[in-house]
């Protein structure tokens, strides 16, 4: 079916053997729901279909039969992306906030015990952390998966034979790098309960790598930078939600199966007031 969704998600890619690499995108349907839209190859796609966040987009989809989360949806083979509207941040979000804050968790237990429940199987949700607490930086492997790399450059290698010179997309295609840390927020919740979770936002992987070419490879300075942006900024100075999202391999057996995927950063209130 032809669909419309409001992109807010788009996280870090993941290499694939199949696909080179993955982007899970997700967003809101026009009444609020969440749809989460995968597997979307997204750096191959032409420059018309290539979409930025708070988009508007329509896409033929298909609900994932290898995916039991009920907003999970793929893309009809040969589906084209259509860019057909954008939200942007007037009146201090307020277009933005009537979608996106329709539902809104702040009790990390009761939607975790929600993913669990066979009935919902929950696995987008918009959450309110009641306290920042920190944002810092894990240290994490600096390469991809030898193995899996290597199967994609073979794949590669074997398709350049039949490529020609209209595909010149696939010919500029690079793998991109692995992220050599992992960003997480510490915070607590509506229950007082304290949670450490990681953040996948295509945007926090990019901002560290434009901060590292800033500072001329200096990693600590980088890191530095993105925690002021996500703590000092976001946390310190705007209203911050949190869009999580669960991962298919992690959904039943890990005992809090949620990441963040992206954020949600308006004014707070009493900016608002003021106006």
């Amino acid at each position: 079916m032809r669909m419309k969704v409001l992109i807010t998600v788009k996280t870090y890619p993941t290499i694939s053997v199949r696909y080179d690499e993955l982007v899970c995108t997700a967003g809101f349907r026009e009444d609020g729901s969440w749809v989460r839209i995968y597997p979307i190859p997204f750096r191959k796609k032409t420059y018309d279909e290539r979409y930025k966040k708070y988009d508007w987009i329509t896409i033929d989809l298909e609900r994932n039969e290898r995916d039991f989360r009920p907003e999970s949806y793929r893309p009809v083979p040969g589906s084209k992306i259509e860019v057909v509207g954008h939200i942007d941040t007037k009146r201090f979000w307020e277009e933005r906030r009537r979608i996106c804050l329709k539902k809104v968790y702040d009790n990390l237990a009761e939607l975790i015990a929600e993913a669990k429940n066979p009935q919902l199987y929950t696995s987008l949700a918009t959450f309110k952390p009641t306290e920042i607490l920190d944002f810092y930086a894990e240290p994490t492997d600096r390469e991809w998966d030898m193995r899996k790399f290597q199967q994609i450059q073979g794949r590669r290698k074997q398709l350049k034979l039949f490529l020609d010179e209209e595909e010149d997309l696939e010919k500029e295609f690079q793998i991109v790098r692995k992220l050599p840390y992992t960003f997480k927020y510490r915070f607590r919740d509506s229950s007082g309960k304290e949670s450490n979770l990681m953040i996948e936002d295509w945007e926090t992987g990019q901002l560290f790598w434009n901060c590292l070419e800033r500072h001329e490879g200096n990693e600590q300075k980088a890191v530095e930078d993105v925690r002021r942006k996500y703590f000092d900024d976001f946390a310190r100075t705007k209203d911050l939600y949190f869009f999580l999202g669960t991962t298919l391999k992690y959904h039943k057996k890990s005992p809090n199966p949620f990441i963040i995927i992206g954020t949600f950063h308006p004014p707070r209130d009493e900016q608002l007031r003021m106006f």
